[in-house]
C-alpha cells in the first residue's frame, strides 16, 4: 500500500494505492491519525488506485469518519473501484460515509 497526500482546497486529499488489509491498515492509520493530529478536519479519500479492502481497513475509516464527525469534519470516499465499492455497500459503509464517481465531485460536496 503506498498513500500520497496532497492539500486541495483546504481539503487533505489521501490517495490509497494497492491493498488496505492486516499488514497496511497500521500504516494508514498512522498517517490518518497524523493528519488528525496536525488539526486537519476535512479529508477525501481518492481510492481509485485501491484494490483491495479488508475488515482491517474498514476498521481505519470508521475510526477516521468517528474522529472527524467529533471534531466537526468531514471525510468523502471517491473513485472506488467495483470490488471496493462492493465491499463498502455490504458492509453497509456507504450509508455511514458519503462516496462519489470521482475525486472533483467529492471535492465539490466538502465544500
Amino acid at each position: 500500500m503506498k498513500i500520497a497526500t496532497v492539500e486541495r482546497d483546504g481539503v487533505v486529499c489521501l490517495r490509497i494505492e494497492g491493498r488496505l488489509d492486516a499488514t497496511s491498515a497500521p500504516g494508514a492509520e498512522a498517517a490518518v491519525k497524523g493528519l488528525l493530529g496536525e488539526g486537519r478536519r476535512n479529508l477525501l479519500f481518492d481510492l481509485s488506485a485501491m484494490d483491495y479492502i479488508s475488515s482491517a481497513g474498514l476498521r481505519v475509516v470508521l475510526m477516521t469518519v468517528k474522529e472527524l464527525r467529533s471534531r466537526k469534519g468531514k471525510m468523502v470516499l471517491c473513485a472506488l473501484n467495483p470490488y471496493v465499492k462492493e465491499v463498502f455497500d455490504v458492509s453497509q459503509f456507504s450509508s455511514v460515509v458519503p462516496i462519489t464517481d470521482s475525486v472533483e465531485t467529492g471535492l465539490q460536496l466538502m465544500r
